[in-house]
């Protein structure tokens, strides 16, 4: 069967994998040729004691993974690979992920092949920073640096004007919550 036709038979489909299984279970997927997206996304943490920020590499949907295959020939396989709990379904029938689902989320994985989570800044939003030494101070988002973790904000007090580099995640933009 020619890989069109193949394509138009399979679908996305949500796999419950077992407690922090989901790289496991996507490994195993894959070498049955079974294509899967399984988003992770850095979360940052500031440690007030510590002054610093922690990082750590995290599932976006614990214990959920999505997996691209045709029903008929690849369910019972998908049920019994290791690492899958089960696949997701409704009245008994699993049930296929809308494309626009899957597009949204891989159009946010950045080159790093984490998923960007958050509003995108443009050049002259305001931000406020949330935490660390220039803590409630505003400024204006000028760029992002490098590994697009860090930003450049230009920060305006009564007589100094600054710009300084500071981690993405400890700004927020003006007006949100």
């Amino acid at each position: 069967m020619s890989h069109e036709k193949l394509e138009e038979l399979s679908h996305w489909y949500v796999l419950r994998t077992n407690p922090r299984q989901e790289d496991r279970a996507a490994s195993n997927l894959q070498a049955w040729g079974v294509e899967t997206l399984n988003p992770k996304f850095r979360q940052s943490c500031y440690d007030g004691s510590k002054g610093r920020l922690n990082n750590a590499i995290k599932c976006l949907f614990p214990r959920y993974i999505f997996g691209r295959f045709g029903v008929n020939n690849m369910l019972h396989k998908i049920r019994f690979t290791r690492g899958v709990q089960s696949v997701v379904s409704f009245g008994g029938l699993p049930t296929p992920v809308d494309r626009d689902v899957i597009d949204i989320i891989q159009h946010r994985i950045g080159k790093d092949g984490l998923v960007r989570i958050g509003d995108q800044l443009k050049p002259g939003d305001g931000v406020a920073i949330k935490h660390g030494p220039f803590s409630n101070l505003i400024g204006i988002f000028e760029r992002e640096v490098g590994d697009c973790d860090r930003v450049q904000i230009l920060l305006t007090t009564i007589s100094y004007q600054a710009r300084v580099v500071i981690h993405r995640r400890l700004i927020e933009r003006l007006g949100q919550a």
